[in-house]
């Protein structure tokens, strides 16, 4: 019975890797596509929506299914339980992805302007975070897990930086305030997808030590 149980485990781990696999891909396919004003990514994007969602479904599912009829206890529990909070996480990246694929696709038809924000290297810096927090999950990695969570300052200056920077050029060219106001969206989904590295971070943290470490106050 506990080895068809690991089984089970080692089922839904997989799972959930696939789905990151599809996450991680649609992010980096929606930086591109802005960076190249490609619409065959936009579209790409968009389609893999559907499939994301399916697997949330399906690994919800089976998490529930273990946690009923096994009734597992300590670092299984809590394994069970991470599974489904990252499942959520990654199921929201997905969303944002086609967020910035959109907001990528309405600026094809915008005059290109170079504008004062470095879009990609956020997006490279947001999809790194996501990159290492699953290799946490995949080794059981607390200290990985540690050294995500010190990422997402990072992200978040770049977004405030970048809030301000093209508020002054909607301020000062108002006639590139459509481009300005996409940028500044994606900037902030590019801010939320680092936070949702940072709670599969605080899973893994939770999953491996026992620790719930979220909204904990820092130390003096």
């Amino acid at each position: 019975m506990r080895k068809r149980f690991h089984q089970s485990l080692d089922e839904l781990k997989e799972k959930l890797l696939v789905m990151a696999g599809f996450a991680e891909q649609a992010i980096q396919r929606s930086i591109e596509a802005y960076r190249t004003r490609d619409p065959e990514l936009v579209e790409l994007v968009r389609r893999s929506e559907p499939a994301i969602n399916r697997l949330e479904r399906e690994i919800d599912s089976t998490a529930l299914d273990l946690l009923a009829m096994e009734q597992p206890m300590a670092v299984d529990l809590r394994f069970i339980l991470s599974v489904i909070r990252i499942n959520g996480d990654l199921e929201r990246v997905g969303d944002l992805a086609v967020n910035i694929a959109l907001r990528a696709g309405e600026t094809n038809d915008l005059q290109p302007v170079d504008l004062p924000v470095d879009i990609p290297r956020m997006g490279t810096l947001a999809a790194a975070m996501i990159r290492k927090a699953l290799e946490a999950f995949i080794d059981g990695d607390a200290q990985l897990a540690e050294n995500v969570l010190a990422l997402d300052d990072e992200v978040d200056t770049l977004n405030s930086a970048a809030f301000h920077a093209l508020s002054n050029v909607i301020r000062n060219q108002p006639q590139y305030t459509s481009q300005a106001l996409h940028a500044m969206l994606i900037a902030r989904n590019l801010e939320r997808v680092g936070d949702h590295a940072t709670n599969i971070a605080e899973d893994v943290i939770f999953w491996v030590k026992g620790r719930d470490i979220r909204h904990a106050a820092p130390a003096a």
